[in-house]
């Protein structure tokens, strides 16, 4: 099948202009009047709340807005500096398989961290990516997903070089351990590298969700 579009946002994209798109995207993808796509936008600082979010980490709710995703998980943190993908894929024509879908999405990030040297991981029982920092693991990517009829929605999120204080607002995904980025690791990638790594990365995490 053909490769889906590829698209870089400029500038910081509106969040419910994002969901608004995403939703109008996924419809039409099943209709079979759009490509599948691959979205890659930076938003303004923001909280957003997954089908799992618990109230009670939202630690300071009157720091950034907070939007109801419609996605899987709980909190998380949008913001400068920080890639976030969305991906809108036919699920029904690559497999039909969830769970392959999101070890495919975690496996993409660890590939794309490779090239700048970091070497990421997952945590049995914990979705998203991570690596071991001087304090024990810490998270540098976040996934969560919606499939709606078979197309995915939403996607990920890595931190290239976002304010890490402003995830202090919320308990992040639910987890106490801390959360990091490239720049807090020692890495100059620029987004235009980290969107070339996942560009260059993008055939074998397709070719990953069909097994």
């Amino acid at each position: 099948m053909a490769d889906p579009v590829w698209e870089v946002a400029p500038g910081l994209t509106d969040y419910p202009a994002a969901l608004a798109h995403m939703q109008a995207q996924a419809t039409a993808i099943r209709a079979g009047g759009a490509p599948e796509c691959i979205w890659l936008v930076e938003h303004p600082p923001l909280y957003t709340a997954g089908t799992s979010a618990d109230p009670a980490e939202l630690v300071d709710p009157g720091r950034f807005p907070v939007f109801a995703a419609g996605r899987g998980g709980r909190y998380t943190y949008h913001g400068p500096g920080q890639r976030t993908v969305y991906v809108m894929l036919d699920l029904a024509a690559r497999g039909r398989d969830v769970r392959r879908f999101v070890a495919a999405l975690e496996a993409w990030v660890i590939a794309a961290l490779a090239d700048f040297g970091v070497a990421g991981r997952v945590i049995q029982g914990k979705i998203g990516v991570w690596v071991d920092g001087p304090h024990g693991p810490a998270k540098i990517g976040a996934i969560g997903i919606r499939v709606q009829r078979w197309v995915s929605f939403h996607g990920l999120s890595l931190n290239v070089s976002p304010q890490l204080s402003d995830f202090e607002g919320i308990i992040p995904c639910g987890l106490q351990e801390p959360v990091t980025s490239l720049r807090a690791l020692g890495s100059p990638a620029t987004m235009a590298e980290v969107d070339a790594a996942l560009a260059r990365h993008l055939p074998a995490m397709l070719a990953a969700m069909a097994g």
